[in-house]
């Protein structure tokens, strides 16, 4: 098979000659093993080599002024990592600036939205998700449905793939809001699914939603930095992601916040916190009893956030910045085609790709349905020195990263992955 696969790796040195991008592989921390081929950029991006010394930077600057350094010089940390982050951040996300915050996790966002943005009546009240739902989102939309007496049997719709398919159908989607639009009051989905990489048309489910007098949220973790977004012009009301995949701000990296300049400034039920007021009067501490928000996405802010936590993500945006999203996707499109390409050529009955073969519905992510030995075929691949990750019960996800992975890498994972089903 692998000799077979031979004449494709001039194929994959020809493309990284010509790749107008390679010079941000540089730019990154790569596994020090030259045999390593790191896959995994759905689940954690490497670092920038500029993060590093963001991270000094912060660490030198706290040892030397301690609490000073909120305040002191330009590179304060009250004021400049929102500059920093919340400008870059819009690009990717199709946004206005004050329509973004990097703030706490996904799934805390997702709660503190949702206590604003779902507000059940008694003919308005039902939710519609996808299947499958990532299960911090299930977990957290169980929860408020309970919060306010619901029986989540009753009040959740989870649209499922039909029969013997493993991708949601989109006509699906706008039947069920077509026929059950007026009792829903929320649709929440994943903008590209986090198991079968799978991107919706996130403008036209949105439109109709907003025809049918829904409120519209997306859960965009798997989406931000690798796909382009028009949240705002496509009228989303609010979205929640990480940083931690594709924008490669470190394990545990700061949650993503996006609400439309619509509901800025309406007088929305919210769970309120210091940070969310305005900046110019935050620190009149005391002296300011009642939670004021000062508009903007940031007006959900709740606790003052970990600026150590933000040296990665600002080391990685500017990166981004630089690149720009609409340049990256052409690239990563370019990678997928070439994978799908190698892995046609590796005999179907081993396994099955469940990612859409149409660009428009796929974004960096492959996932291979592996038919037999899902966990040992995992094994092998660590064992020849790829990373990529494994989704029960029998799922492989495998996304080559366009700032940093090269074609010939891809070559290589596919021959590797030959020789792991073989044995």
């Amino acid at each position: 098979m692998n000799d077979f696969l031979k004449k494709y790796e001039e194929k994959a040195l020809q493309l990284d000659s010509q790749d107008p991008l390679k010079k941000y592989r540089s730019q990154f921390a790569l596994p020090e093993d030259s045999n390593t081929i790191y896959l995994c950029n759905n689940s954690l991006g490497l670092p920038a080599i500029t993060a590093f010394t963001q991270m000094q930077e912060y660490m030198q600057q706290w040892k030397e002024v301690g609490v000073e350094g909120w305040f002191q010089g330009k590179t304060n940390w009250y004021n400049s990592t929102d500059t920093l982050i919340k400008e870059p951040l819009s690009h990717l996300l199709g946004a206005n600036v004050d329509e973004v915050a990097a703030m706490n996790s996904l799934t805390v966002n997702l709660h503190l939205l949702l206590v604003s943005f779902y507000q059940p009546s008694d003919v308005r009240f039902k939710i519609l998700i996808e299947g499958p739902t990532f299960p911090s989102d299930l977990y957290a939309i169980k929860s408020h449905l309970m919060q306010h007496g619901l029986d989540p049997e009753k009040a959740l719709i989870i649209l499922e793939p039909r029969n013997n398919e493993h991708l949601l159908a989109e006509e699906d989607i706008k039947q069920v809001l077509v026929a059950e639009g007026d009792s829903i009051a929320l649709i929440f989905l994943s903008s590209v699914n986090f198991l079968t990489g799978q991107v919706l048309d996130m403008e036209s489910i949105t439109k109709l939603a907003k025809e049918k007098g829904c409120i519209v949220g997306y859960d965009i973790a798997h989406a931000t930095g690798n796909i382009p977004l028009q949240l705002h012009k496509w009228g989303v009301d609010f979205a929640v992601g990480c940083s931690y995949k594709y924008l490669c701000s470190g394990p545990g990296g700061p949650g993503i916040a996006y609400v439309h300049e619509s509901h800025h400034y309406k007088q929305l039920p919210r769970l309120s916190g210091w940070w969310g007021n305005d900046p110019k009067t935050r620190f009149q501490m005391q002296l300011q009893q009642e939670f004021i928000p000062y508009g903007g996405a940031s007006s959900w802010q709740v606790s003052t956030p970990s600026i150590l936590a933000m040296a990665p993500l600002i080391a990685s945006l500017a990166i981004y910045e630089e690149a720009g999203i609409n340049e990256l996707r052409k690239k990563s499109e370019i990678q997928t085609a070439f994978l799908l390409e190698l892995l046609e050529i590796v005999p179907t009955c081993f396994f099955e790709i469940i990612t859409p073969r149409n660009q428009k519905q796929r974004g960096a992510q492959l996932s291979l349905l592996i038919r037999n030995n899902s966990e040992e075929c995992l094994r092998l691949l660590e064992n020849k020195g790829v990373i990529c990750d494994f989704r029960p019960p029998n799922i492989i996800r495998v996304t080559p990263s366009p700032l940093y992975n090269t074609f010939h890498e891809i070559y290589r994972f596919v021959c590797r992955f030959s020789e792991a089903l073989k044995e």
